[in-house]
């Protein structure tokens, strides 16, 4: 079976080596509130839309907590969710740009689905405000995909298909196994299993690890292997058919794939 289509995540996926952008911001943006969160407890919900993600940090126990803390004794809400939102989307997007960085290699895979015909589309968790500077500079450096589908630019978005769904309908193509979904968290490959693709969770350069590209590069053999095998592990308990270390190695992936005797 041939690959027709890939459709690609954005942070920790193409850009922002480590998914780091997000994570400082959440930090941020609920310290600026009284509530101290960690970067870890902040990764927990990645890869949903923004909105979404503030609203699962504030329903998780500890946090939920401390925000009645600090709050009068008043639960997080729906209404404080949305507030946050709106702070948040400046605090995320400079962040974003800070970390606009394509991720090494992946200029040289989109040439090489280029040269085979395989069509490229984008989704995110990022809403249209903060991806837009990106998707202007990504253009500017040649990547021209068939469509970027940000979080706000569909009624439901991860792990909801429908982001999926509207990259298949400007690719040209139907949803099915011959599309591949490349993702680093667990509602992006779900957004790419719910619309029956097949998924490639990338363990080394995106959430799942959480490393920057510094520390990943000076990091011993003995540790690049035990890290890459946890965020493997996750990925592929989050339902990723494949796990590359990232879009560097999604060539060989596809050219395997296309190879195998089993149907895919």
């Amino acid at each position: 079976m041939k690959i027709e289509g890939v459709v690609f995540d954005w942070a920790g996926t193409i850009v922002d080596f480590g998914s780091l952008a997000p994570m400082g911001a959440f930090v941020q943006l609920f310290e600026h509130h009284g509530v101290p969160i960690s970067i870890d407890q902040a990764r927990i919900p990645m890869g949903l839309p923004k909105l979404e993600h503030i609203r699962a940090l504030g329903a998780m126990t500890d946090i939920g907590q401390l925000w009645q803390d600090a709050h009068a004794g008043q639960p997080f809400s729906d209404d404080d969710a949305q507030m946050l939102l709106t702070e948040f989307e400046p605090m995320s997007a400079a962040a974003a740009w800070q970390n606009r960085a394509f991720v090494p290699g992946f200029m040289e895979t989109y040439s090489w689905l280029m040269d085979r015909g395989i069509r490229v589309a984008t989704t995110t968790g990022y809403t249209r405000r903060i991806m837009q500077p990106i998707i202007d500079h990504a253009r500017d450096l040649g990547f021209t995909p068939n469509a970027v589908i940000c979080c706000d630019d569909v009624q439901l978005s991860r792990p909801d298909p429908m982001g999926v769904y509207a990259c298949c309908q400007a690719m040209g193509l139907q949803p099915g196994r011959h599309i591949i979904k490349v993702d680093d968290t667990a509602p992006g490959i779900a957004e790419g299993s719910n619309a029956n693709c097949y998924t490639i969770g990338v363990a080394v350069s995106g959430n799942a690890l959480g490393w920057s590209l510094d520390q990943w590069e000076r990091a011993s053999n003995e540790a690049r292997d035990a890290a890459f095998d946890h965020a493997a592990t996750k990925l592929r308990n989050c339902g990723a058919d494949l796990i590359v270390s990232s879009v560097a190695e999604l060539p060989n992936a596809i050219e395997l794939l296309e190879q195998s005797l089993k149907p895919f």
